[in-house]
């Protein structure tokens, strides 16, 4: 198989109508993007696998679905298995071990995506350019911010890549500052 970028946010979309589902979609091919580019990976296999990780979340949100059923249509459309095993690692309940550099990268950008959304979206100027790692730090110990993300996620995410946490979450930040137009954080007039 051919991958597609174009066919892979059509599938998306044919999934998706959320319109903030398909912005943390694209908030996830952006770090892994950046992720690849970090790690030697290809930047396409990768960024497809951040578009695609969620795609049947909206019509599948159950543990019992969410990945299973989006990943046995990927499978079906003949996606490489490392996408589809990265797919399912970045749920930690399906017991997937992460054993490839792109899986595990899936892993520690998923639930930082979000949770750097919902920072973004409670700064006066609505930009992500101007998120700080201080804050996100600030802001994961209010466990009533954002109560959904899973902290845990995160923090074993870094753990994993054996990243510095402050330096992550200015990667991840960076990445999304790269697409921030389109994910919807550019920011919003001061005037």
């Amino acid at each position: 198989m051919v991958l597609d970028r174009q066919a892979a946010w059509d599938l998306l979309c044919e999934y998706t109508s959320s319109e903030s589902l398909r912005k943390h979609a694209l908030g996830v091919e952006a770090a892994m993007r950046a992720m690849a580019t970090k790690y030697d990976g290809d930047p396409e296999v990768w960024g497809i696998t951040g578009l695609l990780h969620d795609f049947d979340y909206e019509k599948y949100p159950t543990a019992e679905e969410h990945p299973y059923k989006g990943v046995e249509i990927l499978r079906n459309l003949g996606y490489p298995q490392e996408i589809l095993d990265a797919i399912m690692g970045h749920a930690e309940y399906t017991g997937v071990k992460r054993t490839t550099l792109m899986a595990k990268s899936l892993f520690a950008v998923d639930e930082l995506v979000g949770f750097i959304f919902a920072v973004t979206y409670v700064r006066p100027s609505k930009a992500v350019k101007e998120v700080a790692p201080k804050s996100i730090r600030k802001k994961l110990k209010q466990k009533a911010f954002a109560a959904s993300v899973n902290r845990d996620d995160i923090v074993q995410g870094i753990e994993e890549l054996e990243l510095d946490q402050n330096e992550h979450f200015q990667f991840v930040t960076d990445a999304l500052t790269g697409v921030a137009e389109a994910i919807g954080l550019a920011g919003v007039s001061q005037e």
